[in-house]
């Protein structure tokens, strides 16, 4: 069952061949064996978990089935749930109850779905490595002593270690594919707007995106069947006609125009990374694709654009935690000033004090036209540079990830060449467009381990079910999303 699909799992509950308890119950029974030792969830409710999983079964008796019912997922803890612990990886929330729930708890309750707990990640989303949660870092499921990837950590490892069905993940700098390219998982990020940002804990609110993470492309089809959608509580949603993600699947890829960035193959990348995905391009070669030369001469001004603008307003959306309403508040004070001084620093790790430091410095009087005005001109610049290239070509493809997998602590001393390591996503979040990983094959690490690599497909704006088709017919040809990590079988 742990490698079934989400279709071939609805299948066999619609059918009766399992039920959704004995489903839930197997995931559960993982996490009690794996968890102590990859620390992919950061809270379990049992009780409340299995209740939906029968509430789902009696749905299913009664004939109201939708794709997804009875089928478990893993939430990030970015996402409210009602009644349930949600922390977003700091001591800033580590008692906070959600009041209410997030959209797509919403959306997923209403298909049916069973939420299996809330998965660990980088504090208030703002790592690569998941190293940053005040829960203690993830283990990567192909080798634990490496990271695997972040802020969607947790629910990186507990879809490569088969910990839960699917998870949900977001994706502000590459939170999504990154991991999905370092656990060999297939991970998408959306266009900005078409999954709600409503009951999701805010990083940085113009690049936020919420997103599928499972183990092919025909799983995140289904996830975004569920996921998007217009929502007005959020200002930023899009009002567009539901559609139908799973439609363009089967469509053959003869004359699909790809692009190849070539800023996406110079220096930086691990020649052995470089190869696995010249292979992936060589298999859409004889699945009928036309491989085009393309350049996005502003990518290498990704990083330090998104490295002005993500803490700007990181700076201002983590205002609102100053021990008074909600959230940690320190023990002993002396007067207001002193409380929202010691609260914060109590509450806050190191690099959600760096990211608040460095928003409020480019946000201040004398700097904001010199550093935040100026990021925001070269942000349009960007997106410019994808709006020409997707003249010639249909998807963008390169790597996901400059390397596999590093050892956990290898970069935490260096700042920006943990930042570097969202190269080839970053710019993506800058334009809004859509993004995805898909595992394409495997790397030798310098010390032998073989480990994953991820070939992101980019594309257009909407145009998430080309991708999904593009994506899922490679993973025909292809069983690298098959593979799962040794002696978790």
């Amino acid at each position: 069952m742990i490698n079934s699909s989400l279709k071939q799992l609805g299948e066999m509950l619609q059918a009766k061949k399992i039920s959704s308890v004995e489903l839930t119950q197997t995931f559960l029974d993982r996490i009690q064996q794996y968890n102590p030792s990859i620390n992919a969830y950061i809270s379990l409710d049992e009780t409340k978990t299995l209740a939906q999983a029968k509430a789902a079964d009696a749905r299913i008796a009664a004939g109201n089935v939708a794709p997804l019912t009875g089928i478990p997922i893993a939430q990030k803890d970015i996402f409210c749930a009602k009644g349930w612990q949600t922390t977003c990886g700091s001591k800033m929330l580590a008692n906070f109850i959600a009041p209410y729930d997030a959209h797509i708890i919403t959306q997923f309750d209403a298909a049916g779905a069973v939420n299996l707990g809330k998965t660990n990640m980088d504090e208030f989303a703002m790592g690569s490595s998941n190293e940053t949660s005040y829960f203690g870092g993830v283990k990567n499921p192909w080798s634990f002593d490496r990271v695997p990837g972040g802020s969607s950590g947790g629910s990186a490892a507990a879809v490569a270690a088969r910990l839960c069905a699917a998870a949900t993940g977001t994706d502000t700098g590459g939170s999504i594919r990154q991991p999905a390219s370092l656990c060999g998982f297939t991970g998408l990020k959306p266009t900005y707007g078409a999954v709600s940002r409503f009951g999701m804990i805010a990083f940085a609110s113009s690049l936020d995106q919420a997103g599928p993470m499972a183990k092919s492309a025909e799983d995140c089809a289904l996830m975004m069947n569920v996921m998007a959608g217009f929502d007005e509580r959020d200002s930023t949603s899009l009002n567009r006609e539901k559609e139908d993600y799973t439609r363009d699947l089967a469509k053959p890829l003869q004359g699909l125009k790809v692009g190849l960035p070539k800023e996406y193959f110079s220096e930086g990348l691990d020649a052995d990374v470089g190869k696995v995905i010249e292979a992936a391009i060589a298999e859409y070669k004889k699945l009928g694709a036309e491989i085009i030369d393309i350049s996005l001469p502003n990518t290498g001004l990704s990083i330090p654009v998104y490295y002005v603008l993500a803490p700007a307003e990181a700076s201002s959306n983590l205002s609102r935690y100053d021990g008074v309403r909600y959230g940690h508040r320190a023990a002993e004070y002396t007067d207001l000033m002193d409380m929202y001084n010691k609260s914060r620093a109590e509450g806050f790790g190191a690099e959600v004090k760096r990211r608040i430091l460095i928003g409020t410095y480019v946000l201040s009087a004398g700097y904001y036209d010199a550093y935040y005005l100026k990021a925001q001109q070269i942000r349009r610049l960007i997106a410019q540079d994808f709006v020409e290239a997707f003249k010639k070509c249909d998807v963008i493809m390169g790597p996901a990830a400059p390397s596999t997998a590093f050892k956990a602590g290898e970069k935490v001393d260096d700042p920006v060449a943990m930042y570097l390591q969202d190269i080839y996503t970053i710019s993506t979040n800058l334009a809004g467009l859509p993004g995805m990983s898909i595992p394409a094959g495997f790397a030798q690490s310098d010390d032998g381990v073989s480990l994953p690599v991820g070939l992101q497909i980019i594309g257009n704006y909407f145009d998430e079910a080309r991708m999904l088709n593009v994506a899922h017919q490679y993973q025909q040809v292809t069983d690298w999303h098959t593979r799962m990590p040794a002696g978790l079988e």
